[in-house]
């Protein structure tokens, strides 16, 4: 299966955000890589998340304190930044969440430099925004 987008997320921000904006997505007729909707029981965890990165035109990155710290969001990330570097289009969507322009300066220059959403603009906005790229 293709999918429109592939959202890397910290687990900390399901409910505040990344939740609302797969649902909301999903009711767009996007096709959402997100693993509420795509892991299923027995499934490998890493083999599921690279097929998802593979196959997905799209990363939404929600970019915050949490994502910063874990590492499995991190493999996510390094995944799409692979991706775009070879195909040499813009591939990664960052939304910035409960981040500034320094903290994400401080985790990577390259993000710092993407054009990002910032949630706290609301769902709606953010939803605009990433359906206009998208």
């Amino acid at each position: 299966m293709l999918y429109d987008v592939f959202i890397s997320h910290a687990s900390e921000d399901k409910d505040s955000l990344v939740r609302p904006l797969a649902e909301a997505l999903r009711d767009n007729h996007v096709e959402v890589w997100y693993d509420e909707f795509s892991l299923q029981v027995g499934d490998s965890l890493r083999r599921s998340i690279d097929c998802g990165v593979a196959k997905s035109r799209f990363g939404v990155v929600v970019l915050s304190p949490a994502f910063f710290a874990k590492e499995w969001p991190q493999r996510e990330l390094d995944g799409l930044v692979a991706r775009e570097n070879m195909n040499r289009g813009a591939l990664i969507l960052p939304v910035w969440h409960n981040v500034s322009k320094f903290d994400v300066l401080a985790y990577s220059p390259s993000l710092a430099d993407k054009v990002g959403i910032l949630s706290e603009r609301g769902l709606d906005v953010v939803l605009q925004k990433l359906l206009e790229t998208i």
